[in-house]
């Protein structure tokens, strides 16, 4: 479709150029009817040519007829272009025809009934949130292996020696040494094995996670986070113990 940049201008040429072969269409058939009255008349002359003189009236009238029509119409649109309200309000039934009102609910109404008809009731993205879900627009893998940096520098500040990070390495032995930290079920499972699970199949399974595996490793890693805070924790209220043992000392 057109913009509006250039349908306005083209408009605009098109009634000039109606307007201008209008006029010229007009004068044409003036000079042709007075030629031929002149060519008719007895004496062939302007002198007491009395079709002439009717003809030349009759066009003038219409000349100033159509003069008196425009600005009329001209005058009168942009009289009621004036009464139009340069700010935003609410159309009521007292600012139209009842007819309009009509037309206009009708359209709205099914404007709104198409627009809730169109709407998905159960989309499904395999591997993303459901719309209007809890995890709605979440990318389950991308939001697993970005739990892994997360848990590495907090590893990282509760053991200073933790070995650094490996792209391909497993939760399970790249995290060994805190195991200890974490709590095991009645089949010696802590929350890292089903961590580690979870990643691996983000990482390398072709088949999305699904919803109910994204929450396993989400809780699992937020089991392993939590017990690493509180581990931190208490290594900070340990150090502040010891030194103020230490100043009381000396």
């Amino acid at each position: 479709m057109l913009s509006s940049r250039i349908v306005k201008p083209l408009l605009q040429i098109s009634y000039i150029l109606l307007v201008l072969g209008t006029f010229c269409a007009t004068l044409l058939s003036c000079v042709a009817i007075l030629s031929q009255a002149v060519r008719t008349a007895p004496n062939r002359s302007w002198d007491k040519n009395f079709n002439a003189l009717i003809i030349g009236a009759s066009y003038i009238i219409l000349l100033i007829a159509s003069i008196f029509f425009c600005l009329k119409r001209t005058i009168a649109v942009r009289i009621k272009l004036s009464r139009f309200s340069r700010t935003h309000k609410t159309i009521t039934r007292g600012d139209v025809p009842d007819s309009v009102h009509k037309y206009i609910t009708e359209e709205y109404a099914r404007t709104c009934l198409i627009a809730h008809q169109s709407q998905p009731t159960d989309a499904f993205h395999e591997g993303w949130g459901k719309p209007g879900g809890q995890y709605e627009g979440v990318r389950f893998r991308r939001a697993l292996l970005d739990t892994i940096p997360k848990i590495d520098s907090l590893a990282h500040l509760v053991i200073p020696t933790h070995p650094p990070l490996k792209p391909h390495a497993r939760m399970i032995h790249h995290f060994r040494f805190i195991l200890p930290l974490l709590p095991s079920n009645e089949d010696e499972l802590t929350p890292l094995h089903y961590y580690d699970s979870i990643v691996q199949l983000a990482r390398i399974s072709h088949r999305e996670p699904t919803e109910e595996e994204f929450e396993l490793g989400m809780d699992s890693a937020d089991v392993i986070i939590q017990a690493l805070n509180e581990c931190r924790l208490e290594m900070l209220e340990g150090s502040s113990t010891q030194l103020n043992q230490i100043s009381e000392e000396s």
